[in-house]
C-alpha cells in the first residue's frame, strides 16, 4: 500500500523501543527514498537510529501509567501536528496506537502491523487501531478468522 502512494509520502515510523522497533526496522525496504520521521520512547533509541534522521522521543507509557500516557500523548500530538504525515505505520505498542490514531484525526492513513509474538490474540493496540487502520497486518494467519479487517502477508522475523 505505502509503495503505491506516490512519492510525496511522508511517513511516521512509530514504535516503541524492543522487539517492536526490530519488526518496524525489517520494513525499511517499504519507505527507502521516502520522507521520513521516526516517533520512539527513548533517546537509546533515538542514538541507535543514527544521526541525521528525524526522531522524536515521546516516553514509554502503558496503561497502568494513565500520566504517562498523557505525557506521551502530548508528545505524540507535538510530533503529529508538526511532521503532518501522510501515512502512519506503526508496530507498536501504545505509542503507536496513540499516533495512529492522532495521524487519522489529521487525515493520515493507518498501517498496523501486530507483533509476531501475538499468537493468539492481537494486541490490544492492535486490536483498538484496527477498526481505523486502513492496513492492519497480523502475522499469523489463523488471526485473520478471528479479527475481521486484517489480512495476513507472511511473517516479519
Amino acid at each position: 500500500m505505502v509503495t503505491d502512494m506516490g512519492s510525496d509520502l511522508r511517513i511516521a515510523l512509530v514504535a516503541s523501543s524492543g522487539g517492536h522497533l526490530s519488526q518496524l526496522l525489517k520494513l525499511s525496504g517499504a519507505w527507502q527514498g521516502r520522507d521520513v520521521f521516526y516517533v520512539v520512547t527513548t533517546d537509546v533509541v533515538k542514538s541507535k537510529l543514527g544521526e541525521g534522521k528525524r526522531v522524536y522521543v515521546v516516553g514509554e507509557c502503558n496503561r497502568q501509567h494513565p500520566l504517562r500516557v498523557v505525557k506521551s500523548l502530548w508528545n505524540c500530538l507535538a510530533a503529529i501536528r508538526r511532521e503532518r504525515p501522510t501515512v502512519v505505520l506503526s508496530t507498536g505498542a501504545a505509542i503507536g496506537c496513540l499516533c495512529c490514531f492522532l495521524g487519522w484525526l489529521f487525515g493520515a492513513k493507518v498501517v498496523w502491523v501486530d507483533s509476531i509474538t501475538n499468537v493468539e490474540h492481537m494486541s490490544l493496540s492492535g486490536r483498538m487501531v484496527r477498526r481505523i487502520a486502513d492496513l492492519c497486518i497480523v502475522q499469523w494467519p489463523e488471526l485473520t478468522g478471528t479479527y475481521p479487517g486484517t489480512e495476513y502477508m507472511g511473517n516479519i522475523i
